[in-house]
């Protein structure tokens, strides 16, 4: 259809527009399995163990399961479209040539809320460790979080080149972290007295169910929003296409690689961590800080906070990334003129898109200080921590949702698009995608605790789509997305 009798219009911006907007190749195979992996290892540190709070050690095992169901036909339906498409616009360029600009808009929105939302959850849980290691009081966070902004933003903007080393070398840093606490862990747990037993108080707290599942199989699917935090932000790795020195040969195995990491090492911090003497899964339900509770189990408290404070890699690694891909994401969408252009002109000299990376940590820090302000620090860590997380994870399964359906109609209506991997899951693994991401909504408005959050970021969706209806569909650019997507849809500029 011609997209003038959709009101769409398009610019053709000439070359001196996309000279000051270009980005500099760098990634290979194991860069893009630290971007990947770096940006999700903070989820095993902070934020999944609030699950424990809604279905216990073994509703969080299986709604962990489910999860994973859901990521592996995710993962596999990006590594097939992300070599077909390598475009920095990832997701929004995958619905945009699927669905057309209100598609492509739709689906870069959810994304840009998620990325935007997700390094706020986790500055917000180092701030939390940082708080308990230093003993300062609460109402410093905001300190915690300005300063982790700034050092990590800046990072960003030097350039690509040290952007993915010290993805890289953060990434094993976390994982060794990690890798040593599972060491020191296996020894010690009693795996039938403090995981399954969730009382501190040494009884049973059965609920009605038994131990394994002591709220039901409600409570193990009210837990699945805490155990998407163990894999969430493995998607952005199309977000370095345009990055990547072969994208067609690198993308899919950077992204199965990294899958294949976290499911090892978000099985293992779910068996081991509730496991130790004192902790148990009740407590540990309620902690912004479990690994440095799992450390405290272990070691006196004067060892166990300078093994956190080495621990804090693997939040600074997931923060480190995942500011990476926020600015790579506002970019593309601005290149295209979906948002404000002046947001995707990149620096001078180093490529990198700094404006929109300050952009995005702007709004940030700012919803962090709006949530601090309106609950109050005495509501506690896990409640404000647990908001900013449902937020950013319901952002994630509205982009899900879009980006498998994506997938099918890809392989529906453009089979002639060059596939240099197909999915072994195919259709099937983006149909689960989608059922998973719905159920997950529904409990996330079902949980009282976080629906205002949830419903905040439905507000904020309503608003970016308004927007979009009277200001941006009206200044699109003629963006390499932009021109693959006609050209394959046959429509009119």
């Amino acid at each position: 259809m011609n997209e003038r009798r959709q009101g769409i219009r398009y610019t053709n911006a000439g070359e001196d527009y996309f000279a000051r907007r270009r980005l500099q190749k760098y990634a290979g195979v194991w860069s893009l399995w630290a971007l990947g992996t770096g940006a999700v290892i903070s989820g095993h540190y902070s934020g999944w163990n609030l699950g424990l709070a809604s279905g216990g050690w073994g509703g969080m095992l299986v709604a962990t399961a489910i999860i994973a169901v859901m990521y592996l036909g995710l993962t596999f339906s990006i590594a097939e479209m992300s070599p077909a498409l390598p475009h920095t616009g990832a997701a929004y360029s995958f619905a945009r040539t699927a669905m057309g600009p209100w598609g492509g808009f739709i689906t870069g929105l959810c994304e840009n809320v998620e990325y935007v939302l997700t390094p706020a959850v986790i500055v917000f849980f180092i701030g939390s460790y940082l708080t308990a290691i230093f003993e300062t009081s609460a109402t410093f966070q905001p300190i915690w979080w300005i300063c982790g902004y700034i050092i990590f933003v800046g990072l960003n903007i030097v350039g690509v080149e040290l952007s993915f080393k010290v993805t890289l070398l953060v990434t094993l840093a976390a994982l060794a972290v990690l890798a040593t606490f599972w060491t020191l862990a296996i020894p010690n747990i009693d795996f039938g007295r403090w995981a399954l037993n969730i009382d501190t108080d040494g009884s049973e707290l059965v609920a009605g169910h038994g131990q394994f599942l002591p709220m039901g199989m409600g409570g193990a699917l009210a837990a699945l929003p805490f155990a998407v935090w163990l894999f969430l932000a493995i998607e952005q790795l199309p977000l370095a296409a345009e990055e990547s020195i072969d994208p067609k040969r690198d993308m899919p195995k950077g992204i199965i690689l990294g899958m294949c990491t976290l499911m090892v090492s978000a099985f293992l911090i779910l068996l081991l961590n509730p496991s130790l003497p004192g902790i148990g899964a009740h407590a540990l339900g309620q902690s912004a800080e479990p690994l440095l509770d799992g450390f405290k189990a272990l070691f006196d408290a004067g060892t166990a906070k300078a093994l956190a404070l080495v621990a804090i890699i693997g939040l600074i690694a997931s923060f480190h990334t995942i500011i990476f891909a926020q600015g790579r994401q506002i970019y593309s969408l601005s290149r295209a003129g979906y948002f404000p252009t002046f947001l995707s002109v990149t620096h001078g000299t180093r490529k990198t898109p700094q404006a929109a990376m300050i952009a995005g940590a702007i709004m940030g820090l700012s919803i962090m200080l709006i949530l601090f302000v309106l609950l109050g620090v005495d509501t506690g860590s896990a409640v404000i921590g647990g908001t900013l997380l449902n937020m950013a994870v319901f952002a994630a399964m509205c982009s899900y949702i879009a980006q498998a359906v994506s997938f099918i109609l890809l392989r529906k209506h453009h089979p002639h698009i060059e596939r240099p991997y197909r999915s072994p899951f195919g259709n099937p693994g983006a149909w689960v995608t989608v059922v998973i991401a719905l159920v997950t909504i529904f409990y996330q408005f079902s949980d009282i605790t976080y629906r205002a959050g949830v419903v905040g970021v439905a507000a904020w969706f309503a608003a970016g789509i308004l927007y979009f209806a009277f200001v941006g569909r009206h200044r699109l650019i003629l963006s390499p997305e932009e021109e693959f997507a006609m050209q394959h849809r046959g429509e009119d500029s």
